[in-house]
């Protein structure tokens, strides 16, 4: 993704290193979704890769579909399936 913002326009932040502590949200939380915030509302999940979509404009129709609840709701169940698969992802990468 970070290729990808080639306008700069999104500040990732590793949270695995340690985090802000001014941030609303629990480490915990932030360790096991995706998160990012977009017009200072955060979102999660789906909805999280949906604004970090939108800010990229190679995938900003993607994001753009997903303000679609049909489309977030079968973005959000793809996520929730990848979730459980994850670690072991990242035992293979790693």
């Amino acid at each position: 993704m970070r290729r990808l913002d080639r306008r700069g326009r999104i500040t990732f932040i590793d949270v695995a290193t340690g985090s802000d502590p001014s941030c609303p949200v629990d480490r915990a939380q932030l360790l096991a979704r995706f998160h990012a915030e977009e017009n200072g509302i955060i979102h999660d999940g789906a909805a999280a890769f949906a604004a970090l979509w939108r800010a990229i404009p190679l995938l900003r129709p993607l994001g753009l579909a997903a303000r679609n609840g049909t489309v977030l709701r079968l973005l959000e169940g793809a996520y929730v399936r990848f979730l459980r698969f994850r670690p072991r992802l990242q035992r293979l990468f790693t």
